[in-house]
């Protein structure tokens, strides 16, 4: 590792210049509260929206789905908020952090599933960008998606401080247009008489809402630290994590049960279309206003996921061969994230809400075991104190391979299996139920106790001396790194 004392990259630069860097104390910024706003706006957009029309499709009564759509958002932004912790107190990306319960190879697994999960989620963000752009000008969709995806490029390239001031403002402008939008839906907007006004409650459809909104907000952990890691480290943790919860939860809350009963409203129409019917029905035109604000605010989340995929990607190829993460790689991969994005986007089936279901679903099942295992890490096996310098390091104390992380995932995630319930499996205890998907209550606990048994009695002294010595060479390491940025 160099040991030459490179000058540090300045903190005010328009351009972000780090990428997976370790960010030194000298960079770090911002308030815990910028979590708030940061995760409200990321939540309140037309993606989450297209959560709430889950329950309702299926035949959920509004009532029940509104129930449903609490109880997934507060269990699984539990588990989402208490990774935010881990960016302010270790300046690292989320996924590196994967290294010292998975070794530095071992990694390579969770972090393949997370790029699928970057770049499929922008799939369907990029559908309902195109799709709004083609109810607000008349634009085909795929010149919509390109529009879009490239307005995201854009924004992503920019990085960590302009995707959180722009999310800021994004939450003033939402609590304007949205504060109104809402209080006028329920004031001029009746629910027609049928199944989503008082249908009979349905335990298999109120499961499958639970679990799409706990996967919608679980699926955001492995982006959490990328946007906390340049806090400073004194930040209060516990801020830090209730900051990041209130604002994920309510900004969820408030789009995913906005369109729960959108749809229930309008049951014909696409999730873009019931933004401007139920806007119009206020009064004219403000349909218009409120989808326009929609589509801004959806713009970011696009560019989020390609910066998040892109330090995933980065992560990845330094993992096979080791590379200096600079400006320019960073642009290189958030290039690739969005174009393998916009062709999946163009060439999708029109099936969108069964396909999203689904697609949430399916990876509720690959993060929770990962969330179990990382948080139990964290927070009781080393309790935040790592050898950050060492996390770089192929052959460092955290090994090319950890036994424990990947043996305790394989078994979390397979103990869950007879409880899929899936439109192409559903295992015999989800078949003894009626198709009610119980998979999260056992994977979680099963991960997380294996984990905590393989690893309580981990010999951690030379991990804890390297900690206690190395903090200023992970520091170097970066400094080093940027005189390579262009």
């Amino acid at each position: 590792m160099a040991t030459t004392h490179a000058a540090p990259v300045d903190e005010t630069a328009l351009i972000e210049q780090r990428s997976i860097d370790y960010i030194p104390r000298a960079e770090r910024h911002g308030k815990a509260w910028h979590q708030g706003t940061f995760w409200f706006a990321s939540n309140a957009e037309i993606a989450t929206l297209a959560v709430g029309l889950i329950g309702i499709s299926l035949g959920l009564s509004l009532a029940w789905s509104l129930l449903a759509i609490v109880v997934g958002l507060a269990f699984g932004t539990l588990f989402m908020a208490s990774h935010s912790v881990q960016g302010a107190r270790l300046g690292l990306p989320q996924m590196i952090q994967t290294r010292p319960q998975f070794g530095f190879m071992g990694a390579l697994w969770p972090q393949t599933i997370v790029l699928f999960l970057y770049v499929g989620f922008n799939v369907f963000n990029l559908l309902l960008a195109g799709s709004a752009l083609n109810v607000l000008t008349g634009i085909s969709t795929d010149v919509g998606i390109v529009l879009a995806a490239g307005a995201g490029l854009a924004l992503s390239y920019g990085g960590y401080r302009w995707l959180h001031a722009v999310q800021r403002w994004g939450t003033a402008a939402f609590l304007i247009c949205f504060g109104f939008f809402t209080i006028g839906m329920l004031v001029s907007v009746d629910i027609p008489d049928g199944p989503a006004k008082s249908g009979p409650f349905d335990l298999t459809a109120f499961l499958i809402v639970v679990f799409a909104c706990a996967s919608y907000v679980i699926s955001e952990a492995p982006y959490v630290s990328d946007y906390s890691r340049y806090l400073r480290p004194s930040t209060s943790s516990r801020a830090c994590f209730s900051w990041t919860y209130a604002g994920a939860a309510l900004g969820g809350l408030w789009m995913i049960g906005l369109g729960a009963y959108l749809l229930a409203a309008f049951p014909e129409a696409a999730p873009a279309e019931v933004i401007k019917l139920g806007g119009d029905a206020i009064f004219d035109g403000f349909g218009t206003i409120a989808l326009t604000l929609a589509l801004l605010m959806l713009l970011p989340t696009v560019a989020a996921n390609m910066y998040g995929g892109s330090l995933t990607a980065i992560t990845m190829r330094d993992s096979v061969k080791r590379i200096t993460p600079t400006r320019r790689l960073r642009l290189v991969g958030l290039v690739v994230v969005g174009a393998c994005s916009t062709v999946l986007a163009i060439v999708s089936p029109d099936d969108f809400l069964t396909d999203y279901s689904n697609f949430l679903t399916i990876l509720l099942y690959f993060m929770v075991p990962w969330t179990a295992v990382n948080l139990v890490d964290f927070y009781v096996i080393r309790n935040g104190d790592y050898a950050i310098a060492e996390i770089f390091k192929r052959n460092g104390v955290y090994g090319r391979w950890n036994w424990r992380g990947l043996v305790a995932y394989a078994i979390g995630l397979l103990v869950m299996v007879p409880f899929f319930s899936t439109p192409w499996y559903t295992g015999p205890v989800a078949d003894a139920v009626d198709g009610a998907d119980l998979s999260i209550f056992v994977g979680l606990p099963v991960a997380a106790i294996l984990y905590w048994s393989f690893a309580r009695r981990l010999d951690r002294g030379e991990e804890q001396r390297l900690a206690r010595s190395n903090d200023d060479e992970a520091a170097i390491a970066a400094a080093d790194r940027a005189e390579a940025v262009p």
